[in-house]
């Protein structure tokens, strides 16, 4: 694919009918799987309800400022455990079927699922160390299982 540098391109200078050099920079971020945007009911069912590992469930809206306060704090942590937990992310506008059943009645709400089951979950705009610790303790406990297996 694309690499990380710049790209040389020739194009046709209409004044002097000659080819110049133009420089393009290209990036590619790399694709982050832990992070799931949710569609449907369906696809809630199928990739959080059905999943192997943790899921982090943030219930979100757009216009919400805590909510995109909360968003870089929790990818972050997410990207940390790489695959231990994933994060699925909920907007209520869309999804209103989904906040009624998960009993959402102010955003951000993080709920914690393993297994199809609500195990924990957090409400409100949270720091860094607690959702650290909140999420190292959901991953810990599915290695505990593991172990005990």
């Amino acid at each position: 694919m694309f690499g990380r540098s710049a790209t040389a391109l020739l194009v046709r200078n209409p004044y002097f009918n000659k080819p110049s050099l133009i420089l393009r920079n290209i990036s590619v971020t790399p694709v982050n799987n832990d992070i799931i945007k949710i569609q449907s009911t369906d696809d809630f069912k199928d990739k959080v309800i059905n999943s192997k590992v943790p899921v982090v469930v943030d219930f979100f809206a757009t216009w919400c400022n805590p909510c995109r306060l909360l968003t870089p704090r929790l990818e972050s942590i997410i990207s940390e455990n790489k695959g231990k937990v994933l994060l699925a992310k909920v907007d209520i506008d869309e999804q209103t079927d989904l906040a009624l059943d998960y009993e959402v009645s102010s955003v951000p709400v993080l709920v914690a699922i393993k297994n199809g089951k609500v195990q924990q979950r957090l409400v409100g705009l949270q720091d860094t160390d607690k959702l650290r610790k909140w999420i190292e303790q959901l991953s810990s406990e599915e290695s505990e299982v593991k172990i005990k297996a």
